[in-house]
């Protein structure tokens, strides 16, 4: 599984889900060029949309027939399978800000789960669906999302074994946010944006637990 990130909450994951299959191309939550970032583009299988705000809902730029998920419920798309859980944008049960799609992606032996732009801490029943992750994209900058706190709580709920943070303040990126030394502090981390391209196999996290990386924007 190949894995890219475009900025904001914009991930491009390539994965073959069988041995000897084509592959698969998923994106999720696709920004437009208002927010300062250049919008993702290229050839889409999946994309994954967890709510409908500007900065998380633009597959207009994104090429093929993309089979577009907005909505809860379990999906096998080519082999890959795709489940879309409840969540709240905010601490109010959606009041503020509405409601936000969980997606947990499973391929390949592996389990990816994007926490879309959650905004609150877990409860049981979503802890118990989201399930045993391997690689978590989480939100921590804060504002309309968790803060690197409560980005702190869920990982201890999740226990995943990557993380890779997302929606945070970036250069150019027009949305108020803030940054990733506030999350990298709060856990004791030194910042290291080790990869533009992360490739990962199942074999190769088994020693590994809530290694967090900061990636590059591809």
């Amino acid at each position: 599984m190949l894995i890219s990130w475009y900025g904001h909450s914009c991930f491009k994951i390539q994965t073959k889900p069988q041995r000897g299959a084509d592959e698969v191309i998923i994106f999720t939550d696709p920004f437009d060029k208002s927010i300062g970032l250049k919008p993702p583009q290229g050839n889409a299988d999946i994309v994954l949309i967890s709510h409908n705000h500007f900065d998380h809902n633009n597959p207009d730029n994104l090429k093929g027939d993309p089979f577009i998920i907005d909505a809860l419920g379990e999906y096998s798309v080519k082999d890959v399978f795709v489940e879309g859980i409840s969540s709240y944008h905010d601490k109010d049960k959606g009041a503020l800000r509405g409601l936000n799609n969980i997606y947990t992606i499973k391929s390949e032996d592996l389990l990816v789960c994007h926490l879309g732009d959650l905004g609150h801490i877990l409860n049981e029943d979503q802890i118990a669906t989201i399930g045993d992750v391997d690689i978590l994209m989480i939100p921590i900058g804060g504002k309309f999302t968790i803060n690197s706190k409560e980005a702190e709580k869920v990982i201890s709920q999740i226990n995943p074994k990557i993380i890779l943070p997302m929606h945070y303040k970036i250069p150019n990126l027009k949305i108020d946010l803030n940054d990733k030394e506030e999350f990298a502090k709060e856990l004791g981390l030194e910042i290291e944006n080790n990869t533009s391209k992360l490739n990962i196999k199942a074999n190769d996290l088994k020693d590994i637990q809530n290694k967090v990386i900061f990636m590059n924007i591809n």
